[in-house]
C-alpha cells in the first residue's frame, strides 16, 4: 500500500480543472451518497485488465482504447451503445488479423463524462458563462441555470456507467461478440463506403476459418473464446471527489481499488508531481495511465514513473502520448529513450487526436491525414528505437457523423455542419475509424514480415 497515502489525500494538494461548486454541503452530501452505492467494476477485473496489459508491455498483445471525448446524458441509448460495440469490434478484429497478436480492448465509455477546459469561461455574444466541463459537472447549454455545476449530475453519472456496463457485459459475455457474428457486425451506413469490401473479404476469411475449425470440432459452443470477449472501460479521472467515493479496498488483497472503471488515466493538464491527481493514483492499484504532451520532459516522465509506478510493475502503466503529427518527431524519441534507460516497463500507446485539432467554418475539426500521419510517425519512431508500439488511444463513434475531415469518403470544411453532434472534441466516425484499423493493421503486418526477414538474414 501507498505510504501515507488515503483515498482522500489528495485534498491536502494543490489541483487543476476543478469546479467550483456553489454549495459545499450539498456536493458533500453527494459524495457520501455515492460512497454507499455498489462499486461500478470490481478489483478481479481490474486485475485481469492489468494482466492483459503486461502481455502489450512485453510486446505480446495491441492495446485499442477508444470511445466517446465526453459522454452525455441526452444520446444514452441502447441503439448508441450497440453501434459503438459493433464498431469496436470490427476495429478489433481487424487489428488482430495484421498484428496477429491478440487485441486488449478497452473503451472510453461508462464513465467518460468529464472534460478538462483551456479557459474557466465561455464569451458568446458578449455573455460570459462557465464553461462546460461535462455532464457529469454541467449542462452544454448557454445559459447560466444550466452552467453552474451541480454535484446531483454525479449520481445521473453512476446511475448511467451502470446501465451502460451492464449492456456491455451483456454484449461482451451473451454471445453477440461471437466470431460467427463478424458478418453481423456491419454497420449500415458503412455498406456503400470503401471500407465495406475490405471487410466483408476479411470477414469471409474468418468465417472460412471457423467452418474448418467447426468440421475439426472446435466451435463456439465448446470454446467460450469464440464467443465471448474481454471488454474493460476507461476514462480520465478528472473529478476526484466522484472518484474518492468510488474508491474502495479489495477484500482478498487489501489494496484500494477506483470501482469507477477498470482503467483511469490522469490528463495532460492534471500531471503535475506535487498536485491532487498524481497523489490520488499513487495509491490505487487499478491499471492507470498518464497523458503525454510535447510539454513533458524526460526528467519529468521518469520521476511521474517513479511515483505512479515504484515497483515498476508491467501492465500498471500506459503513456498515451498525444503531441501532434508536427511535434511526435521530436517529442517521442527523447521519452523512449529515458524510459528504455530507466529499464521501466510501460505500454507505449498513441492518441493521435488530441494534438491535432484545428478549427474549420468555426467547427473543431480533426483532420484525417494528420491523425494517420502521427499514427505512422509513432509506429515508424518505436520500429526506429526497438521498442513495442503498444496500442492506440482514439475518439470515435458508431454514429454516421461528419466531425473529423478526410478519410476515403472525405468530410469537407463545408460538410462538417451536416451531421456535427458531439458534446465536446470531434471524432472519428465508424468508417474512418475501421479504415484507420485497416491502414494501422498493414503497418503492422509490414512491422512483422520485416522482424522475420530480419531474423532470417541473421
Amino acid at each position: 500500500m501507498a505510504q501515507n497515502w488515503t483515498p482522500g489525500s489528495w485534498r491536502q494538494k494543490p489541483i487543476q480543472q476543478v469546479p467550483e461548486y456553489p454549495d459545499a454541503a450539498a456536493l458533500a452530501a453527494t459524495e457520501a451518497t455515492l460512497a454507499t452505492y455498489p462499486p461500478l467494476v470490481f478489483a478481479g477485473e481490474a486485475r485481469r485488465l492489468k494482466k492483459q496489459l503486461a502481455n502489450v508491455a512485453e510486446g505480446n498483445a495491441f492495446l485499442l482504447q477508444g470511445g466517446d471525448c465526453a459522454e452525455s446524458f441526452a444520446e444514452h441509448g441502447a441503439d448508441n451503445i450497440r453501434d459503438f460495440f459493433r464498431a469496436f469490434l470490427q476495429m478489433a478484429v481487424v487489428l488482430t488479423y495484421g498484428a496477429q497478436l491478440p487485441v486488449v480492448k478497452v473503451g472510453r465509455i461508462a464513465g467518460q463524462f468529464a472534460k478538462p477546459r483551456s479557459s474557466n469561461v465561455e464569451v458568446l455574444d458578449g455573455v460570459t458563462l462557465p464553461s462546460y466541463r461535462g455532464d457529469i459537472i454541467n449542462g452544454i447549454e448557454f445559459n447560466e441555470g444550466s452552467r453552474i455545476p451541480s454535484p446531483e449530475r454525479q449520481l445521473d453519472a453512476y446511475r448511467q456507467s451502470a446501465a451502460t456496463l451492464n449492456l456491455l457485459r451483456a454484449f461482451a459475455m451473451g454471445g453477440y461478440a461471437n466470431l460467427e457474428n463478424v458478418h453481423q457486425w456491419m454497420l449500415g451506413f458503412i455498406k456503400d463506403s470503401p471500407q465495406a469490401d475490405r471487410y466483408r473479404k476479411l470477414a469471409d476469411r474468418i468465417s472460412e476459418t471457423m467452418d474448418f475449425m467447426k468440421a475439426i470440432g472446435i466451435s463456439a459452443d465448446n470454446n467460450p473464446s469464440l464467443r465471448e470477449t474481454d471488454f474493460f472501460t476507461s476514462h480520465e479521472a478528472l473529478l476526484l471527489g466522484y472518484e474518492e467515493a468510488l474508491t474502495r479496498i479489495d477484500s482478498t488483497s487489501g489494496d484500494w481499488y477506483a470501482t469507477s472503471g477498470h482503467m483511469i488515466w490522469i490528463g495532460d493538464r492534471t500531471r503535475q508531481l506535487d498536485h491532487a491527481h498524481v497523489e490520488y493514483f499513487r495509491g490505487i492499484k487499478n491499471p492507470i495511465g498518464l497523458k503525454c504532451g510535447p510539454s513533458l520532459t524526460p526528467d519529468n516522465l521518469i520521476e511521474l514513473i517513479d511515483v505512479l509506478n515504484p515497483a515498476n510493475e508491467a501492465g500498471r502503466l500506459t503513456l498515451i502520448c498525444r503531441f501532434g503529427h508536427d511535434k511526435v518527431a521530436d517529442s517521442l524519441p527523447k521519452l523512449i529513450r529515458a524510459v528504455e534507460k530507466e529499464g521501466r516497463k510501460v505500454v507505449w500507446s498513441c492518441d493521435p487526436m488530441h494534438g491535432n485539432t484545428i478549427t474549420l467554418n468555426h467547427y473543431k475539426t480533426r483532420p484525417f491525414e494528420r491523425i494517420l500521419s502521427e499514427v505512422e510517425s509513432f509506429f515508424q519512431i518505436h520500429r526506429a528505437e526497438g521498442t513495442h508500439p503498444g496500442g492506440i488511444h482514439i475518439e470515435m463513434t458508431g454514429k454516421d457523423v461528419t466531425e473529423c475531415t478526410g478519410g476515403a469518403r472525405a468530410v469537407t470544411a463545408d460538410s462538417l455542419s451536416d451531421r456535427y453532434h458531439t458534446h465536446c472534441d470531434p471524432r472519428l466516425n465508424a468508417d474512418q475509424a475501421l479504415e484507420l484499423a485497416f491502414l494501422l493493421s498493414e503497418r503492422m503486418k509490414s512491422g512483422r514480415d520485416e522482424k522475420r526477414l530480419a531474423i532470417a538474414n541473421a
